[in-house]
């Protein structure tokens, strides 16, 4: 179409000036070779403006891709550099048919036990997130927990992370400081945003709830259709299930997974994980009882979403699972004397969440671990499992007024110890005050 359009107007041209200059036949030619030229310069720009359309259409392919309900994101930065600052009251008023429970078999952690019974404000988080300039963005969390009577402020989160533009090849994320970093479904995120009033027993025994010990990180979004990462990181070692570093770099990690999209309703994602790191000095809820080792932990986790409707927010299906499995090898040191220990252990989680109107929300969960052998030297302390493997159930049913504020009513039946059944009624409010960043997927 280009071609016959010059050439009709060379023609025009030629016709045009050939009653006064038929006889100069060298100024026809001269003109000729001019449109010519314009028809080829022409051709050369059209040509170049289709390439770069090209390019641009393989870039929006490749950030929706990238942006699958399958990859994990942030998306709320605050606006351009002014921090977006939000603030989470949540609270419990709970009930427990027994006075104390302990997780026969495993020494966890302060925060990985059941918590205190009756009316409680459960952490206050503060959050301070913005972009830092046009290649870094940053994050700040902060808790106000009550220990022992008196008010104290943790740092949760601390860390900067690069932005698409700051000239690393696509795809490739850099996130260093201190994070819930990626190890399995739920220990990127927050507490509050769990469909639980209660971590899983998994979490509870092999991460004190979440493991968020100072380090760095490196992830890579392939440049697939479906979304697939890898990364891994480098941590300092002071954080369960690590503790006591002596080197500042005790701990790493390894992950990969993929998912994708089912049709415009569903979505899916599974991964693999690994945190291995030595211990110096890990406390247990055993008193003047300390591990001192090697900790390898190895994950895997998969999620599945449906809206039956094609609108998640009128109805929508949740299925998530994980499954843990732990191996260290070091002494545990008792005040009376060194017990070495050298096994195996495992636990694993699966859970349904089904939303039946835009507020309402019905979910059930079942959690197990199978605990490890009792060395000489533990028997009859919180560390001897005497055959029993603990387990736990959990159902839920909450009302969204709306994504700032939730009310959950939750009823849990744990068998931690064995023949002692405790039953438990927790009543949780979550609050978000500000403008809160998205969760990951």
């Amino acid at each position: 179409m280009t071609s016959k359009l010059f050439y009709a107007l060379a023609m025009i041209l030629f016709l045009a000036i050939k009653p006064t200059q038929a006889a100069d036949t060298e100024n026809v030619n001269k003109l000729l070779k001019e449109v010519k030229q314009i028809k080829t310069a022409y051709e050369t720009r059209i040509k170049a403006l289709e390439n770069q359309l090209q390019l641009l259409s393989k870039g929006q392919s490749k950030a929706k891709a990238t942006k699958s309900p399958a990859a994990s994101s942030k998306s709320n930065r605050g606006n351009a550099f002014n921090p977006a600052i939000s603030a989470v009251i949540a609270g419990t008023a709970t009930s427990f048919s027994r006075t104390a429970s302990e997780i026969s078999g495993f020494g966890i952690g302060e925060e990985g036990e059941r918590g205190s019974e009756g009316l409680s404000l459960s952490e206050t988080e503060l959050n301070f997130s913005s972009n830092i300039d046009d290649k870094f963005s940053g994050n700040v969390t902060a808790a106000i927990v009550r220990e022992d009577g008196s008010d104290k402020v943790e740092l949760e989160e601390a860390y900067f992370q690069t932005l698409p533009n700051a000239g690393l090849p696509d795809g490739l994320r850099i996130k260093a400081g201190r994070a819930f970093w990626t190890f399995g479904y739920l220990n990127e995120h927050h507490q509050h945003a769990d469909d639980f009033a209660d971590r899983p027993l998994t979490h509870r025994v092999y991460l004190n709830k979440s493991f968020n010990d100072d380090g760095a990180e490196m992830s890579w979004v392939l440049p697939t259709e479906t979304y697939a990462e890898l990364g891994g990181g480098v941590f300092r070692g002071d954080d369960f299930p690590f503790g006591g570093s002596t080197s500042g770099l005790g701990g790493w990690s390894a992950f990969g997974r993929t998912g994708g999209d089912i049709g415009n309703n569903q979505s899916w994602r599974v991964g693999a994980y690994a945190l291995q790191g030595d211990v110096n000095a890990r406390a247990t809820n055993e008193d003047a009882i300390t591990f001192a080792g090697k900790s390898d932990l190895y994950a895997a986790d998969f999620r599945y979403t449906w809206a039956p409707t094609g609108n998640a927010r009128s109805k929508e299906l949740l299925l998530q699972a994980e499954y843990f499995h732990r191996e260290e090898d070091g002494t545990y040191n008792t005040g009376n004397g060194l017990v070495s220990f050298d096994d195996k252990s495992s636990g694993w989680y699966t859970q349904g969440v089904y939303k039946f109107a835009p507020a309402w929300r019905l979910g059930v969960r079942y959690s197990r671990m199978h605990a490890p052998g009792t060395p000489a030297g533990l028997a009859g302390s919180s560390l001897d499992a005497a055959g029993h493997d603990p387990q736990a159930f959990a159902l839920m049913g909450d009302w969204t007024n709306s994504e700032y504020g939730r009310l959950r009513l939750q009823y849990n039946r744990e068998e931690l110890t064995e023949n002692q059944t405790d039953n438990q009624y927790l009543l949780q409010y979550v609050m978000s005050v500000g403008a809160h960043g998205a969760h990951p997927y």
